[in-house]
């Protein structure tokens, strides 16, 4: 029983995620001056917040869209084009998103 109950705190202690390691260990602090965002980025975070996040998601279908139908008019290199627009629109709107969500910092 002593075993046991020994080696659970020991795994415990080792564990990262366990309760008693996040007691033992303080976050580090995050801002710096070094990380600090100028006044451009600031106020195209501020801008790109007015857009709805529904926007990038419309674009995105739009442009699966036009790549379909750049495929079915056999206009390949267009159609290869365009297909590459929806990833990188998502990740527009997952930018978009988190900057509504979490804000400037």
């Amino acid at each position: 029983m002593e075993k046991t109950k020994a080696r659970n705190i020991a795994a415990e202690n080792i564990n990262p995620a366990s309760r008693a390691s996040l007691n033992i260990y303080a976050a580090s602090p995050v801002f710096r001056a070094e990380h600090a965002e100028s006044t451009l980025t600031r106020l195209i975070e501020q801008q790109t917040a007015k857009i709805p996040s529904d926007f990038f998601l419309f674009l995105a279908l739009g442009s699966m869209a036009a790549s379909a139908a750049f495929e079915l008019t056999n206009r390949q290199k267009a159609s290869r084009f365009v297909g590459m627009w929806p990833a990188a629109l998502l990740s527009m709107g997952m930018y978009n998103k988190l900057v509504k969500i979490l804000g400037a910092r």
